[in-house]
């Protein structure tokens, strides 16, 4: 999906068609919000079933959510549930979300087949930029994006979140890529597809778990008017791919560096010694650092997930005044 005329106007009817349909459901508050033009936040859902242990992830979820709203924004979290995409969870659905068994991780590929078979799913950042830009929505607040894995010359295993923000123009919020993945091959594959990538208040791209990844990014922003201003000119250029905003956490909340070194190397050799490959790394990974850290990495995951939602919803409200 682009910002081209044809291409819009051909998104804004799959969109009707799967509203009329069924297919993609709005809660109230955001239907409303949209077609108020007022400011909304997508916000994805693979954090609450795959990302976060229970209960946690339900009471973050609810968290989540509610900073959005008091920062001035309509929370649009996105997930699957028996085949219907829902842009917007009520309480209900984010307890479904948060504790059924059988809710599957969809990216972009696996939407149609999920839906058809009314199954339930929690949406990727692929995922969720692919179903916001196409109900209206240009604002998503995720912790992490997917990236370029290590040994990726070997295994070819690069996040589809990728290819989807090169073609969806969206402004995500993250904290980076997660450290796991290999970074200058990701930040490389980033200006590949022409993603722009702006540094809130740094020059330091970050490492998720840690405020920079010792990587630096060519453009810093510093306040949500800044960043409302670069999505405009990118509209009116008609520019078709994502813009990255990457939200570093203060130093004093990141993991501490030297154990997240150790603790990462010793997640690579137990994933190779236990021949874990492919996308069975990072849940891998990310569950070897909640247990190793003794949750600390959890802490540090639930303040970034925050942190993003609520420097999204003052872009978003920014990009509202300016329309």
């Amino acid at each position: 999906m682009t910002d081209t005329p044809a291409n819009a106007s051909q998104a804004s009817s799959a969109a009707a068609a799967a509203l009329a349909d069924g297919t993609i459901v709005l809660a109230d508050e955001v239907r409303d919000a949209i077609e108020r033009r007022l400011p909304v936040v997508a916000l994805e859902s693979t954090i609450i079933s795959h990302g976060l242990p229970r209960p946690e992830n339900l009471r973050v979820a609810h968290e989540i959510q509610a900073r959005v709203r008091t920062t001035g924004a309509t929370p649009a979290t996105i997930a699957m549930v028996a085949g219907v995409v829902h842009v917007g969870l009520g309480d209900d659905l984010l307890e479904q979300i948060a504790n059924r068994d059988d809710v599957t991780k969809v990216s972009v590929r696996d939407l149609a087949t999920v839906a058809a078979r009314r199954g339930n799913g929690a949406t990727t950042v692929a995922a969720t930029s692919h179903i916001a830009a196409l109900v209206g929505i240009d604002v998503f607040a995720t912790g992490g994006l997917g990236g370029v894995h290590r040994e990726a010359r070997e295994s070819w295993d690069e996040s589809a979140d990728l290819s989807t923000m090169g073609i969806t123009p969206m402004t995500i919020v993250c904290a980076g890529v997660k450290s796991i993945l290999d970074v200058g091959a990701t930040l490389e594959r980033l200006e590949t597809l022409n993603i722009g990538v702006l540094g809130y208040g740094t020059h330091e791209f970050p490492g998720f778990y840690l405020t920079s990844s010792g990587y630096r990014v060519d453009w810093s922003v510093d306040s949500p008017e800044q960043v409302a201003d670069i999505m405009q000119v990118r509209s009116s250029l008609g520019i078709p791919s994502s813009l990255v905003v990457a939200n570093p956490l203060p130093e004093q909340e990141q993991l501490d560096p030297d154990l997240h070194d150790h603790v990462l190397q010793d997640g690579l050799r137990l994933a190779a010694a236990r021949n874990v490959r492919g996308k069975d790394v990072t849940p891998f990974l990310l569950d070897h650092f909640h247990r190793s850290t003794h949750g600390a990495s959890l802490m540090v995951n639930e303040r970034i997930i925050l942190r993003n939602a609520e420097l999204a919803a003052q872009i978003a409200v920014a990009a509202r005044r300016l329309r």
